[in-house]
């Protein structure tokens, strides 16, 4: 099993949810951040007073993907994120060793 942890622009949620669930991702987790990398953040213009945004809003989707599903998620997650400009994000893939569901106790593949 493999950890999915993407860092993505929260207007391509939807899209990326969709993709995933196609191939038959059953749950995901999404939290709001804030961040930056080459982007390194804008400036804007508010009351006439120019300010710099240096951490960036950005979404933090994670999901548990059987070693059979990786390479799938990882082309859908990719494709349905990417706007080709700079922002756009990454995505981490790192190896789980267990998975409980807690209600009934299943372990690794089965409780997903």
């Amino acid at each position: 099993m493999k950890l999915m942890t993407a860092i993505i622009r929260p207007f391509k949620l939807d899209e990326v949810r969709e993709a995933l669930s196609e191939i038959g991702v059953s749950g995901i987790t999404v939290t709001e951040v804030k961040g930056f990398g080459r982007q390194k953040g804008h400036t804007e213009l508010y009351r006439g007073a120019e300010y710099a945004v240096d951490f960036l809003p950005k979404l933090k989707i994670e999901c548990a993907v059987p070693e059979s599903q990786v390479e799938a998620a990882l082309e859908a997650l990719v494709k349905a994120a990417r706007t080709g400009k700079i922002g756009d994000g990454k995505v981490f893939v790192q190896s789980l060793e267990r998975t409980v569901r807690i209600r009934t106790g299943e372990l690794d593949d089965d409780a997903l």
